[in-house]
C-alpha cells in the first residue's frame, strides 16, 4: 500500500489537475457550441418577426435561459451573500425571485402598450436589445482581465436590500431579457402561446431560485466547470448580441 504513496506527488497531483482542466474545458465548449447552435435561428427570430412564429418552444427557452438564467447568477450571489448564515441567504434569494418575477410580469403586460403608444417597431426594440446584450456580454468578458484592487476583495455585509439591486436588477431581470420576452409575447399568435412563454419564464425563475439556494455547494464543486463554461457562454451572448443587431439591421434595411 505505501508503495503507491510516491504517484501523489506534487507533479502528479498537478497533472491529474490540468487533465480535469481540460476535460472540463472540452465538455464546457461543446455545451457552448450546442447553445450557439439552438439560439441560432432564435437570434433570427428576434430581429424578424415574421420569422418569430414558427420558433419551437425548445429554443424559445434556450434563448430566454441564456438572458434570465441561473448561469450568471451564482457567482454573484455567492459573492453578495458572503458571510451571511444560511436563513439570511434564503430569504435575500426568496426575495429575489418575487422582485424579478414581478418585475417581468410588469414587463409582459405592459410591453405591447407601451410599444404601440410610442410606436416602437419590433425590429427596433430588437436591435436595442441586441445592443445591450453585445454590450454588457463584452464587458464581462473584459472584467475577467482587469486586476482586482483592494476595495474588489472587501464586501460589505449582506443585508436585506441586496435582494433588489443589484441582485435582482439589473443580474437576474436583463434588460435585454425583459426586451427578448416582450417581443416574443408581442408576436405570440394566440393566448395559449402567451401562457406558454408565461410557463417558461416561470420555470427558468425556478431554476434561478434552486440556483441561489445551492450556490455555495455547486462552487465548491464545481467551480472550475462553472467558470469555464461561464466564459464559453460570455462568448455565445457576444456572438448572440451581434447576431441579433444583424437580423434586426436586414429587417429594417428590406422594410
Amino acid at each position: 500500500m505505501n508503495q503507491r504513496r510516491p504517484f501523489l506527488n506534487e507533479d502528479g497531483i498537478r497533472l491529474r489537475l490540468w487533465r480535469r482542466a481540460l476535460g472540463l474545458t472540452a465538455l464546457a465548449v461543446s455545451v457552448g457550441c450546442l447553445v450557439d447552435a439552438s439560439v441560432a435561428s432564435a437570434a433570427e427570430a428576434v430581429g424578424g418577426a415574421a420569422q418569430i412564429k414558427s420558433i419551437p418552444l425548445a429554443q424559445i427557452f434556450t434563448f430566454l435561459f441564456l438572458m434570465l438564467g441561473p448561469f450568471k447568477i451564482i457567482g454573484p450571489f455567492a459573492g453578495l451573500t458572503r458571510g451571511a448564515d444560511a436563513g439570511l441567504s434564503r430569504q435575500i434569494a426568496i426575495r429575489a425571485l418575487a422582485y424579478s418575477t414581478v418585475a417581468l410580469l410588469l414587463a409582459a403586460l405592459l410591453g405591447e402598450t407601451i410599444l404601440d403608444k410610442y410606436g416602437i417597431s419590433l425590429p427596433i426594440l430588437a436591435l436595442a436589445a441586441g445592443i445591450i446584450l453585445f454590450l454588457v456580454a463584452l464587458q464581462n468578458m473584459l472584467q475577467q482581465f482587469a486586476p482586482l484592487t483592494p476595495n474588489d476583495r472587501e464586501a460589505a455585509a449582506p443585508t436585506l436590500s441586496v435582494a433588489m439591486t443589484p441582485l435582482a436588477f439589473p443580474t437576474i431581470v436583463t434588460p435585454y431579457g425583459i426586451s427578448a420576452l416582450i417581443v416574443f409575447l408581442a408576436l405570440s399568435p394566440d393566448l395559449q402561446s402567451r401562457l406558454l412563454i408565461g410557463v417558461i419564464v416561470l420555470a427558468i425563475m425556478a431554476l434561478n431560485l434552486v440556483a441561489m439556494l445551492l450556490a455555495r455547494p455547486l462552487l465548491r464543486f464545481l467551480g472550475v466547470f462553472l467558470q469555464i463554461l461561464g466564459a464559453v457562454l460570455s462568448v455565445v451572448q457576444v456572438a448572440l448580441g451581434l447576431q441579433i443587431i444583424s437580423s434586426s439591421l436586414r429587417m429594417l434595411w428590406g422594410s
